[in-house]
């Protein structure tokens, strides 16, 4: 099992994206994932580790059939508080997901691949209920910030410590060994 947020993580959270360059950043990232995912109204998607539903947010607003999983009882019940009963919310991991094949038709992995223990297992099982698309978006390990990150949560306590960076070689061999050789785009959002 990878790391589970406990309240005062959850909390934490939330507080450190309502800083202002944090939420900028946070919005070219959810930017790029709208681009990635080419929402159409209806479409069903699974948010894999959707935390305090910070990524479902805008979402909501394209008219999706949203479903949002994630490990954390403290980051579901922010996520309920956020959305209400206009997301399906349910406790679970990305490991082992609860849902039949082609369940959705497409999901989501915003920073929570970071966050497992069994990545290939977790694309697995996102490739398994997702038909048509799915969209991962990680910690680039060698972007500036990222580095900055990964050196701090030795010294200082952080959510970072528990987080395993991908790089795009790694995260590339991963996927080419669970879905052969297949059309994958790459985008980034600007590290500074």
């Amino acid at each position: 099992m990878g790391h589970i947020f406990d309240f005062k993580e959850a909390g934490n959270y939330d507080a450190w994206i309502d800083k202002g360059k944090n939420r900028h950043c946070l919005d070219l990232e959810i930017k790029l994932i709208l681009d990635l995912l080419s929402p159409e109204k209806g479409q069903r998607v699974l948010d894999i580790g959707c935390g305090t539903g910070i990524s479902l947010e805008p979402l909501l607003e394209k008219g999706l059939n949203l479903t949002g999983i994630d490990p954390s009882p403290y980051m579901l019940d922010l996520a309920h508080k956020r959305l209400g009963e206009r997301v399906d919310l349910h406790r679970g991991m990305a490991e082992d997901l609860p849902f039949d094949d082609n369940s959705f038709d497409a999901a989501l992995m915003f920073t929570s691949l970071e966050f497992t223990d069994r990545p290939a297992k977790a694309i697995e099982e996102a490739c398994r209920v997702a038909k048509d698309r799915v969209v991962i978006g990680v910690l680039n390990r060698y972007a500036p910030q990222n580095m900055f990150r990964r050196c701090k949560g030795f010294i200082f306590p952080s959510i970072y410590r528990h987080a395993h960076f991908f790089g795009i070689w790694e995260l590339r061999q991963i996927l080419f060994a669970i879905l052969g050789n297949v059309p994958i785009k790459w985008r980034t959002t600007p590290q500074f």
